[in-house]
């Protein structure tokens, strides 16, 4: 395994750690056997870094991740967030009081003493431009229940509003082959400043494993079949914000990308760790085999630079227009 600094914090986070939306719920069955069974394997790997989310099936992957690492929580780092059990418009969503009830609820699920990194999830663009969460967050670093905070965000303009705020030490982007906008921007920004970026949906809701057609059908209580036209939150959620059927077209035209990286999915991985600004991705996962072909991007061949500009050139070319709601 391979760990780089995230920010400048002296936090170091395996290169792939794993986000746990998969297990929680809502991206199809899952099975709690199963998922703890592919924790304690990701963590003999060398994986110390997991993101969470008190959302997550109501709070079950934050219990999942306590029965995992129980006994292990001076190494393992667990990052959770918060804020969407209430209304992301509501400023008092974002109080003391509210907050701090979250970060309770948090840190008994998890069965700790303190989060690792507490991070807003994807709130209302106007909450960060207020600022006043973060004097909560800091607050809350005061008393010991965080140790850091950052932010999940949802485009590039909140990234930058948040580096405003000199204590936000982690920004949660999506960026993928397909979300190639943060590279303008907002990265280099970030890395400018010694904010750590977490790499959120680096698959693209699995698009950018090359496995679907265009005529799969998601279970029904799979996010990629309920809110693909955003329904139930930001469409860029979901397969990053493009149209499944479109996004199927466009990864059938990427597939060039896995010949001598063994698989599409490693490379597209391997394509977004070649970005030395970037901390860490955090795909997801259901059992041991998606873990370990995740784990395959650590040992796949980078982009040439004639094949980064290839990419680029596609992204610019024919996927950017695609892409809906703000990114």
């Amino acid at each position: 395994m391979n760990y780089r600094e995230l920010g400048n914090i002296g936090m170091m986070v395996s290169e792939v750690s794993f986000g746990t939306w998969a297990i929680g719920g809502s991206w199809g069955k899952t099975s709690d056997a199963e998922a703890l069974k592919s924790l304690e394997f990701a963590i003999d790997q060398g994986v110390n870094f997991f993101d969470t989310a008190d959302v997550y099936g109501d709070g079950h992957s934050e219990e999942l991740l306590a029965k995992a690492t129980k006994g292990k929580e001076d190494k393992i780092h667990i990052a959770t967030k918060f804020c969407r059990k209430g209304d992301i418009f509501d400023p008092n969503n974002y109080s003391y009081e509210t907050v701090s009830a979250y970060c309770e609820d948090s840190l008994r699920r998890l069965n700790r003493e303190t989060i690792d990194l507490y991070q807003i999830h994807c709130p209302a663009t106007e909450i960060l431009r207020n600022g006043s969460v973060f004097e909560v967050l800091d607050r809350l670093k005061q008393e010991g229940k965080i140790r850091h905070y950052g932010v999940s965000v949802e485009t590039a303009e909140e990234g930058l509003i948040c580096l405003q705020y000199p204590n936000v030490k982690s920004l949660q982007i999506i960026f993928n082959l397909f979300r190639q906008k943060p590279l303008e921007k907002l990265i280099p920004e970030a890395y400018g400043k010694g904010v750590g970026l977490l790499v959120r949906l680096p698959l693209a809701s699995g698009l950018l494993t090359g496995k679907f057609t265009s005529e799969h059908v998601f279970e029904e209580d799979d996010h990629r079949r309920f809110n693909e036209n955003g329904e139930s939150f930001n469409v860029g959620e979901t397969f990053a914000g493009l149209g499944f059927r479109k996004g199927v077209e466009l990864a059938d035209q990427l597939k060039w990308i896995a010949e001598g990286r063994g698989s599409m999915a490693s490379a597209a991985l391997r394509w977004i760790l070649d970005q030395k600004e970037i901390t860490c991705i955090i795909p997801g996962f259901k059992n041991v085999k998606q873990v370990e072909d995740n784990l395959s991007a650590l040992h796949t061949k980078s982009f040439s630079e004639e094949e980064k500009q290839e990419i680029e050139r596609f992204y610019q070319e024919s996927v950017k227009d695609f892409i809906r709601g703000p990114y």
